[in-house]
């Protein structure tokens, strides 16, 4: 039996094997991964190649490396993925979190003048919560509630609240979107499902991630058509709206949320120049109990 590789070889080997699979970005993938294996940074792997790795180390990475190869995203392979330089947990459940996602984080928080403030937050389609949980981060007064569809998402969010330490700030209900609540709302965030059921996508999007959570039937706006209603009744007087869209959707959004009464006030592009997120505002004209919600949200 051969000696286990050292840590300089078995990251070239890996680098070899996920490049020939057709994995962008092989060599840091390959870096996360052992990293993971050894409880190690990437300081240690670059400082010391000449590091022999065990038996049960090189069996554990090949094994992790395997299922790289077969596209799985490396965020399901070690159980988590950096977002806003939070560790978020994710699994099969959740969309990985991505930096077009930021774009709204980075949009909501545009429209706060005060970071203080005690706002009251709502994400609908939470996920893995990235949205609602870096938002309180960011906003220390503020104390928010994530909705989603899917029980087994919202058990990673809560995870993620409690590993945050955010819980005491964080609220989760299972419901379809906002129906299911009352009450009035400072910030609303929603990445809700945009993608059209032909679009060409990754084999790690189109393999792994939750299809819930990513297309938006046969038409891509439904799901933008659902919440238009739920955002005008639930979003409070001065409040704002941020949402993610996809590309070239933003005037199609735009002109769907206005028949609501709600008028877009920015757009913001992500990192690539593409338009990644809508803010809106109502148009002034209320309907239904202008009271803000309160703290205790439960279903109605």
């Amino acid at each position: 039996m051969s000696a286990p590789p050292t840590i300089g070889a078995a990251l070239g080997a890996a680098t070899t094997r996920l490049e020939a699979a057709g994995v962008d970005e092989a060599r840091r993938d390959a870096q996360v991964l052992l990293g993971h294996v050894l409880d190690a940074g990437r300081e240690i792997l670059i400082g010391y190649p000449e590091r022999p790795l065990t038996t049960d180390q090189a069996t554990a990475f090949d094994d992790l490396v395997a299922r790289r190869a077969r596209r799985e995203p490396v965020a399901y392979i070690v159980g988590e993925r950096e977002f806003w330089s939070l560790a978020f947990r994710v699994t099969a459940d959740t969309l990985v979190p991505r930096p077009a996602s930021a774009t709204v984080v980075a949009a909501a928080l545009d429209t706060v003048a005060d970071r203080s403030a005690p706002l009251t937050l709502l994400d609908l389609g939470t996920g893995s919560g990235c949205l609602l949980l870096t938002l309180l981060s960011e906003l220390a007064g503020a104390r928010g509630v994530g909705v989603d569809i899917s029980p087994a998402a919202l058990a990673v969010a809560c995870a993620n609240a409690d590993r945050l330490a955010l819980s005491h700030r964080a609220r989760f209900l299972c419901a379809d979107w906002g129906g299911a609540l009352t009450g009035r709302f400072d910030l609303i965030v929603a990445n809700p499902p945009y993608v059209a059921l032909d679009e060409a996508l990754a084999p790690e999007i189109v393999d792994y991630e939750p299809g819930i959570a990513l297309y938006g039937g046969a038409d891509p706006l439904d799901a933008y058509r659902a919440l238009a209603g739920d955002l005008r009744r639930l979003l409070a007087p001065g409040g704002s709206a941020a949402l993610e869209i996809g590309q070239g959707q933003a005037a199609s959004v735009t002109a769907l949320m206005a028949r609501e009464g709600l008028v877009e006030t920015a757009r913001h592009a992500d990192l690539a120049g593409i338009e990644r997120c809508l803010v809106l505002r109502h148009d002034g004209a209320f309907s239904g109990p202008r009271e803000k919600t309160s703290w205790n949200v439960t279903a109605s």
